[in-house]
């Protein structure tokens, strides 16, 4: 496994874990003065001050995008399928512009959460067939940009209205069925958040191997969690054992970014920027 104590060279952060604090040009701007070499933007970050000026940046400060956020939320009614389509071909565009490693896709849960406006339904299995015809479709357009998809499974809290893919088993299923000759288009993007405590965790990190593992989230769980979306826990403050996980995926051939992804109303998007990429700085040394 790699040493991650003696510098952060191999820290990206994911914009969202600083958004409060500013918009994507002041983000930039601060994780260049912190000689961080790596972000993961989200889209409305990028919309907010353009493309253009996004590209720009990156170049400026020689960033390098572990991943784009965020593809997905494909479950639709008739009425929002095409909206959901040509969405999903622009966050390919705009993911292969800014040269990201890959856009990772959240895949979406019922219809009405997905895609609002679009009628209600309970039909859990239906949302799955969508999500992997939806993927399946999109595959073919982000082949011809060069730009792999990353499913990210996330915590079974989600499974209603954010995604309905929710172990490491079951992104691996999709990836083998739409992509079984393993050839790095389809694989999978995994936060430690969302699947520390699947007990089939470290078989599917060894079944992805490196040709699924594209992306690599980190964070912590906190004990309590005071909101399901919005208290994630800086790295080393809560139960998740971050660098086991690290190492499993290490051994598999990974040596991509370990990406800092924090939602956190109460406690970091309250801090300054600075104090929060600090942070971010030393627990990547001493907890991931």
């Amino acid at each position: 496994m790699r040493d991650f104590s003696r510098d952060h060279a191999w820290l990206s952060i994911n914009t969202a874990t600083i958004r409060k604090q500013g918009d994507l040009l002041q983000i930039s701007e601060a994780c260049a003065r912190h000689g961080i070499r790596a972000i993961s933007p989200w889209r409305d970050q990028v919309a907010a001050v353009g493309l253009q000026a996004t590209k720009a940046a990156v170049r400026r400060h020689g960033f390098k995008l572990s991943g784009y956020c965020r593809g997905g939320m494909f479950p639709a009614d008739a009425s929002r399928r095409q909206e959901a389509r040509d969405d999903n071909r622009r966050a390919v565009d705009e993911a292969a512009a800014l040269e990201a490693a890959c856009l990772v896709l959240v895949v979406g849960g019922l219809p009405q959460y997905s895609r609002p406006g679009s009628a209600v339904s309970l039909d859990m299995a239906l949302a799955r067939t969508q999500v992997e015809d939806g993927i399946g479709e999109l595959l073919d357009y982000a082949k011809s940009a060069g730009m792999p998809l990353a499913i990210e499974p996330l915590h079974p809290m989600y499974a209603a209205d954010r995604a309905c893919v929710n172990t490491l088993g079951q992104a691996l299923d999709i990836c083998d069925r739409l992509d079984p000759a393993r050839t790095g288009a389809l694989g999978v993007a995994l936060d430690v958040y969302h699947v520390w405590w699947d007990p089939e965790l470290h078989a599917g990190i060894r079944r992805a191997g490196l040709a699924r593992l594209l992306a690599f989230h980190v964070c912590d769980w906190l004990v309590p969690t005071r909101d399901l979306l919005l208290d994630r826990g800086m790295m080393g403050d809560g139960v998740i054992e971050i660098s086991k996980i690290r190492q499993a995926v290490e051994a598999e051939g990974f040596a991509g970014f370990s990406e800092v992804e924090i939602f956190s109303e109460a406690d970091w998007w309250t801090r300054p920027m600075d104090e929060v990429l600090t942070t971010c700085i030393a627990r990547h040394r001493s907890a991931v």
